[in-house]
């Protein structure tokens, strides 16, 4: 399926105190609401694991929708890679099949697919102009049509060119970046390559909030015309990657110094 992926620069800008202390402990019930249901806590050595994971390559021949600039590789170790309790994605400047870059694009959908829920991805980000992480969501199954029409949910994106800021969106047929009507906002996070932090989601038939570390930066309220403006009544996969250039993340190029570059990711926890 086509994933066709934008953004938006309306942002609220707000302060956040330092990281969260790291926690190995999934199964605590951290509210009355939620228990863990699935977890990745990357304790172990080697590839990601193919219970949870797969790579989605599929959009290397056309540039993701965005004229991204990487080619995203499959069962490769030099840009996904388990070791020390992290999962390690690496950006690397290299040939590879007519791409000047690297990366890996991995996604739980088949293995873990989700409607309503609290997703928690522990993360510190990569530095360098040029990159776009994110962590985020599409539809598993399309059931209202192509992007945009089925939704998409972005917890967390970032521009190598405005370092500090963390963007949250959601994208449906209504609202989107082509049309102008994007609903996006945005946090101060200046430590995000140099600590982790955690980035939230919290989604249920009637919301989509989304935090740092427990700060709440976002939301969206479902509203009147169904699936158009909430297309969010389906199940949705969790996509992790680290995209180069592009048509937000290359706005200023790409700092081919800054090379390998990686995105660190301590756990994935869903909760429902």
């Amino acid at each position: 399926m086509k994933t066709y992926h934008f953004f938006s620069f309306t942002f609220i800008i707000l302060m956040l105190p330092a990281c969260m202390k790291k926690q190995k402990n999934p199964d605590v019930i951290i509210s009355k609401d939620y228990k863990l249901v699935w977890s990745d806590e990357f304790d172990y050595t080697g590839l990601p694991d193919p219970g949870k994971w797969s790579y989605d390559t599929e959009g290397n021949s056309w540039g993701w929708g965005n004229q991204e600039l990487q080619n995203y590789t499959e069962s490769r170790k030099e840009n996904a890679w388990v070791s020390d309790g992290v999962l390690r994605i690496t950006a690397r400047n290299e040939i590879w099949e007519e791409k000047n870059y690297t990366s890996v694009r991995l996604r739980s959908k088949g293995k873990g697919d989700w409607l309503y829920g609290k997703i928690e991805v522990r993360a510190k980000l990569p530095e360098g102009i040029g990159l776009w992480p994110a962590i985020w969501m599409l539809p598993t199954d399309w059931e209202y049509g192509n992007w945009p029409s089925s939704g998409e949910i972005d917890i967390m994106e970032n521009v190598g060119f405005t370092p500090d800021t963390i963007y949250a969106s959601v994208h449906t047929k209504a609202y989107h970046h082509s049309i102008g009507t994007q609903k996006t906002s945005g946090i101060y996070l200046p430590d995000n390559r140099n600590k982790f932090h955690s980035f939230i989601l919290e989604w249920d038939e009637n919301t989509i909030i989304i935090s740092v570390n427990e700060n709440r930066f976002f939301s969206f309220d479902k509203e009147e015309g169904g699936h158009e403006v909430w297309p969010f009544d389906k199940r949705f996969h969790l996509l992790l990657n680290i995209a180069v250039g592009g048509s937000w993340g290359g706005q200023k190029g790409v700092d081919d110094s800054i090379f390998p570059a990686t995105m660190e990711i301590d756990y994935v926890r869903v909760y429902q």
